[in-house]
């Protein structure tokens, strides 16, 4: 099965109602800043502290696969849909079955032309918001569990 694309609504609803699982694809510092209540975070790019710029994070995958089962029901965000976007289409490549990108992720998805909101973000439709990693959600816990 493909990756399904769907709004911030959708995704709650989903995590809500069907036991899907949100996978914040953001850096730990911007998952830190604020996120989707209940989500978990596997960043799929880091800061590289020597350049600034940002760099793939090499154990994605990993660190996903030791974590979700294939047929594991997820939901995948990040700032405004691209990251997850991309990340998404890995882990239905790697043969996850049920992957949802959440158009818009948490800050919204913009025109870049004329600055509208094209997909509402996760925290401008008002949704419950957290700051705190819920236990066994933070990227370093995620990630002992994949031996990294």
């Amino acid at each position: 099965m493909g990756v399904k694309d769907i709004d911030v609504r959708q995704a709650r609803e989903l995590q809500e109602n069907e036991g899907y699982t949100y996978v914040d694809v953001r850096s730990v510092p911007e998952f830190d800043g604020g996120h989707p209540a209940g989500a978990c975070n596997v960043p799929l790019l880091h800061r590289d502290p020597a350049t600034g710029q940002m760099m793939p994070n090499p154990e994605f995958l990993a660190v996903m696969q030791a974590n979700y089962a294939p047929d594991a029901r997820l939901l995948i965000g990040c700032q405004m849909g691209g990251r997850s976007a991309r990340a998404a289409q890995i882990l239905a490549s790697a043969g996850f079955t049920e992957v949802c990108n959440v158009m818009g992720g948490f800050g919204g998805a913009y025109d870049r032309a004329t600055g509208q909101v094209v997909h509402p973000g996760w925290s401008g439709a008002g949704l419950p918001v957290e700051t705190a990693a819920a236990p066994a959600a933070s990227y370093e816990e995620l990630r002992a569990n994949a031996g990294s």
